[in-house]
């Protein structure tokens, strides 16, 4: 049962990141993409029917990991406090900035929350990916599974680590690049000529850092954490995952329309994620010296993981059912600047 929730908690965490992801693409691109206001219309009015909804995902995945895995989210949310409230301030920003730039139409606060919007959205994909690198990394957990971390150290990969040092960083621009080029096709997808050909071409440009990106980080996670993949050779069938990641990063690059690419960039963060937690089984939360927490000293009860199994199908369906229809609803290009 613990393992079967950490798979859930697992598949949540990647929807939000497929899901979100192209948002926060979106908006870390929008004023490099559009020219005029009108085209900086166009590109919100690309996410706009979408973004708040893809953040319940968010939610959701926290909420489930505190329902099966109460000690890691205790322990996490203590021991990454300084980030997890940046990450608060930035998605307060975001959201405002989205809402303001829709009813304060003005010469002067447009532009400001224009650039509020951009920067919130990139600052959020690097603090994701700084505290994906955090957790490969492992963190200084105590006998009481409690830490804190502060914001840097010296930069290195110390029994003393911060949130950010050469690791951390390195996970961190290659997570900015994904949801970049991530983001940038979905733009391509819902816009007209010239963003769409502008997307396109930072699609491009992100694809070939994230190639590039990608062997450095899977070299720097082994020699910072070794044991990483030896799940791969204890369950050969786990390579699927990063076949996945392979495949759609090749589909993003030879695929003819933006769609078809945008779908494979789905693929290739979905097989990046999985091959991740396919690594790290059973731990959630690696010790930079110990086995740290696992799914076992982790988990809930097993009657209230079985019980709340029996709650979270129906309401995982509907949260599916309502992004169905929102997508189906506003599938295709932006004909004029949506409602935000």
């Amino acid at each position: 049962m613990e393992t079967l929730w950490f798979w859930l908690v697992a598949s949540m965490i990647a929807g939000y990141v497929i899901l979100d992801g192209f948002d926060l693409g979106a908006g870390a691109l929008h004023l490099f993409l559009a020219r005029t206001a009108e085209e900086r219309d166009q590109v919100l009015g690309a996410i706009g029917p979408f973004w708040d909804g893809n953040e319940v995902w968010l939610i959701a995945g926290g909420g489930t990991l505190y329902f099966a895995f109460p000690s890691l989210y205790a322990s996490a949310f203590s021991g990454f406090y300084l980030p997890l409230m940046c990450v608060l301030w930035l998605l307060l920003l975001r959201g405002i900035a989205i809402e303001a730039r829709h009813l304060m139409r003005d010469v002067l606060w447009t532009p400001f929350w224009d650039v509020v919007f951009c920067g919130a959205s990139a600052l959020l994909a690097i603090f994701f990916g700084a505290a994906l690198g955090n957790v490969v990394r492992g963190v200084p957990l105590d006998a009481n599974f409690e830490f804190f971390l502060p914001l840097w150290t010296d930069f290195r990969v110390s029994a003393e680590p911060g949130i950010l040092d050469w690791y951390t960083i390195l996970v961190a621009l290659l997570a900015f690049a994904t949801l970049l080029q991530h983001g940038a096709l979905w733009v391509a997808y819902r816009t007209h000529e010239p963003v769409e050909s502008r997307a396109l071409a930072a699609a491009n440009t992100a694809w070939w850092i994230v190639l590039l990106l990608v062997p450095a980080v899977t070299f720097a996670s082994y020699s910072v954490r070794p044991a990483l993949f030896s799940n791969f050779a204890a369950s050969p069938a786990g390579t699927v995952f990063p076949l996945l990641a392979a495949g759609g990063l090749f589909q993003v690059k030879r695929a003819k329309t933006p769609l078809a690419r945008f779908f494979g960039s789905c693929a290739y963060i979905a097989g990046m994620l999985t091959s991740l937690v396919f690594s790290l089984y059973p731990s959630v939360l690696p010790a930079i010296d110990g086995p740290g927490l696992t799914v076992y000293n982790a988990a809930a009860a097993q009657y209230g993981l079985q019980a709340g199994l029996v709650w979270w199908i129906p309401g995982f369906i509907i949260a599916c059912g309502y992004a169905v229809f929102i997508y189906r609803r506003f599938a295709g290009k932006v004909d004029k600047p949506a409602a935000t």
